[in-house]
């Protein structure tokens, strides 16, 4: 088939394109809606009807920041808002009300899935198992963080050891194995599963990282990491906590967050 636009139309030539011997005209927007993936328009900000069955609850709407929170204050900050069916965060302006979106209920084992795309250059994160302490002013002091990342252009990629600060990666412990985060602008794939102290990071699909909690690994990973200079505490992550998205003060989109408890 070779298609050509006539108005709002498309001329479809079948068979020899020399001899135009047979045309078929086909509204433009009929084959435009075919030629758009269900899942594109249908399945964002939704759960299937297999996941409600298994008990999967939606954490974000699509259209409100209702049940989100900032760090150790009851509304959501102001650079967090509703753009496209995405929760944003918006960058733009000096003086803004700048901080980290917490969902408000906390949880101990789950399963999250959510869709993240990245501003170019640009830095963000997704936490889990984050406490509010009084000693503490960030859930960044006390949360494991799965990174959101421009590897190609944030100077973070190439910092720490061996890509444990690329997307996908258990910020500065652990690095993606492989690392198969979409280009800039693109939307990419998260699974975040904690149960019995296992953490899986998948990023796209794939099975990027895992750790045992309290293990020896995870107990020389904390030593290494910058994250003992912050809370001496920090490797005793808690058994119960809250997921947050970092605002890293760069433009980030995040979309169908899901999450069953385990």
């Amino acid at each position: 088939m070779h298609p050509l636009a006539v108005g709002s139309l498309l001329l479809v030539t079948i068979g020899n394109p020399v001899m135009n011997h047979r045309l078929l005209l086909i509204p433009a927007m009929v084959l435009m809606t075919y030629a758009v993936p269900l899942s594109l328009a249908d399945d964002i900000n939704q759960l299937t009807g297999a996941e409600r069955a298994d008990g999967w609850r939606l954490l974000f709407d699509g259209h409100t920041t209702n049940g989100w929170k900032g760090y150790k204050r009851d509304d959501a900050p102001g650079t967090w808002e509703v753009q496209d069916g995405s929760l944003f965060m918006n960058s733009d302006g000096a003086d803004r009300d700048r901080g980290d979106l917490l969902f408000a209920d906390q949880f101990a084992d789950f399963h999250l899935k959510l869709e993240w795309r990245i501003s170019e250059g640009g830095n963000s994160g997704i936490f889990y198992r984050g406490a509010e302490q009084s000693q503490l002013d960030v859930i960044y002091k006390s949360a494991p963080e799965m990174q959101v990342l421009d590897n190609d252009r944030h100077p973070d990629a190439k910092m720490g050891v061996d890509g444990n600060r690329t997307a996908g990666a258990l910020y500065d412990l652990i690095p993606p194995r492989p690392q198969n985060v979409k280009p800039v602008g693109q939307w990419n794939q998260v699974d975040i599963i904690v149960e019995n102290g296992n953490i899986q990071h998948h990023q796209n699909g794939e099975l990027v990282l895992e750790v045992q909690l309290g293990s020896a690994q995870w107990r020389e990973l904390v030593a290494a990491s910058k994250f003992p200079g912050l809370n001496p505490a920090w490797g005793n992550v808690p058994g119960r906590g809250f997921i947050g998205l970092q605002d890293h003060g760069d433009n980030v989109w995040y979309r169908s967050i899901k999450l069953k408890e385990l």
